[in-house]
């Protein structure tokens, strides 16, 4: 038995298919769409579809633009001697907000997954590779997550790297601020050791 109007169930079922959306909230957020004023609706589906036909990879560094090339490789005062590597933009986006990074930034789109059919053939490193033989980088820090997937990933690029001569380095990870000692695992306490600094 069909309990809403199809369309009202395609519209859920569209939600659904966005990562970390459950069917309850799918239902939620299609009545809400629902509900909106006609001007509104209007609105929000054209942000989607515009948004579809003007964002873009950056040819340079493959983060996303609606430019020709995206504002961090288009500022002269960035250091384009320093990549960071980052898995997705969004780490672009939380890499910029600790305003202590001024080089340039790599995205791979992905991570190496095996399990997930993801293989470095999926994702940007081609591209990375072809940046760093231009010869005018010198270091590059791979700031992929600190599990399975992201460490394999920075160990697969850094011994691609190896033989170009330049400087690889992995972000330090440790204790977060604000937590305490006696709740973090034996991994992040080492990890935190690793990356200790003088004061």
């Amino acid at each position: 038995m069909q309990y809403f109007p199809t369309a009202l169930q395609e519209l859920a079922d569209q939600f659904a298919r966005l990562p970390g959306i459950g069917g309850k909230t799918a239902q939620r957020l299609a009545f809400y769409v629902l509900e909106l004023p006609q001007e509104e609706a209007q609105a929000f589906a054209e942000a989607i579809l515009a948004a579809k036909q003007t964002v873009h990879t950056c040819p340079v560094c493959q983060n996303l633009t609606d430019r020709e090339v995206c504002p961090i490789c288009d500022n002269e005062m960035r250091d384009r001697s320093t990549i960071c590597v980052v898995a997705e933009p969004k780490d672009v986006i939380a890499m910029e907000r600790s305003r202590e990074f001024n080089g340039v930034y790599h995205v791979l789109h992905g991570v190496i997954s095996p399990l997930n059919h993801i293989t470095q053939d999926d994702i940007r490193i081609k591209e990375l590779l072809m940046r760093v033989a231009s010869g005018e980088v010198r270091e590059v820090i791979m700031a992929t997550n600190p599990d399975t997937e992201g460490e394999a990933t920075a160990m697969y690029i850094s011994r691609l790297l190896r033989p170009m001569e330049i400087k690889v380095t992995r972000l330090a990870y440790g204790v977060p601020v604000g937590s305490q000692l006696e709740y973090a695992d034996e991994v992040t306490l080492s990890r935190a050791l690793e990356g200790r600094q003088e004061i």
